[in-house]
């Protein structure tokens, strides 16, 4: 049975308080990022209501299509926003690498999770396969993010130490493991942090989510755990692949620093 509180648009409207409080807090401190948060905040509006009349269409005509269509669109754009959101260069190379790492780690993950874990059916029931994808693809996005960022700034800042080891005789792989090895655990951290805080410091998304549809709360531990052992699964895999092959791109055929 659907216990689920209804929101009336009114009430909606109210919870916008929230963004003029912090237009206050921002004008009032001289920070200038006012323009900033109108935009993020008309964007998320939009999409969300777009994303909402999407998926009661996709609901109500299931076909393998159409999830498989979203999944692509969700994977084109997490690839787009890793571009966008690392302010600093990267070579076509490490591209490549990137969206290769994206894509083939977190599908990996996700049809594990998909055919072995949940075990739903069918295998493309939007209801199910929209919103965990989401999840996977949306954090291992932002662990790829990081470990770009780490793995630039860490053969930027700690070029003569990689230089004088391979002078020494070091092997790219030798010079460059602390690097990769800081890259990884700047990506993982904040997935790390979120698992020692859930079910105390906060009640996550999902298992918030099935509460509210009417579930019992041990259901919703037992999805909730599900879950988040997936997405660490899949931000790992996705940035060790990434580093795996993202490092050696910062060296050329004769094993030099081209940085």
């Amino acid at each position: 049975m659907n216990n689920m509180l209804d929101i009336t648009l009114l009430q909606l409207i109210s919870a916008y308080i929230f963004i003029i409080i912090l237009l206050a807090i921002v004008r009032w401190r001289k920070i200038p990022r006012e323009k900033e948060i109108i935009i993020a905040t008309l964007r998320m509006t939009i999409q969300l209501v777009l994303v909402g009349y999407l998926l009661v269409y996709i609901f109500e005509n299931e076909n393998w299509i159409y999830s498989v269509l979203v999944i692509t669109v969700m994977e084109t754009f997490a690839v787009y926003n890793i571009f966008k959101r690392t302010k600093k260069e990267m070579n076509a190379d490490l591209k490549k690498i990137i969206a290769v790492a994206m894509v083939s780690g977190t599908l990996a993950a996700f049809l594990y999770f998909n055919f072995i874990v949940v075990q739903f059916s069918p295998w493309y029931d939007p209801r199910y396969f929209i919103p965990i994808a989401g999840m996977l693809i949306g954090n291992s996005m932002t662990g790829i993010t990081l470990g770009v960022s780490a793995l630039i700034e860490g053969f930027s800042s700690r070029k003569k130490e990689v230089e004088a080891a391979l002078m020494l005789g070091a092997t790219p792989n030798q010079a460059s493991q602390g690097i990769v090895n800081h890259a990884f655990d700047s990506a993982i951290l904040p997935t790390i942090n979120s698992m020692v805080g859930m079910g105390i410091v906060f009640l996550p998304g999902m298992m918030t989510g099935v509460i509210l549809s009417g579930a019992g709360p041990l259901d919703a531990i037992k999805y909730q755990i599900a879950i988040m052992l997936g997405i660490t699964g899949s931000v790992s895999l996705s940035v060790i692949i990434f580093l795996y092959y993202g490092y050696k791109t910062f060296f050329n055929k004769r094993a030099q620093l081209k940085l």
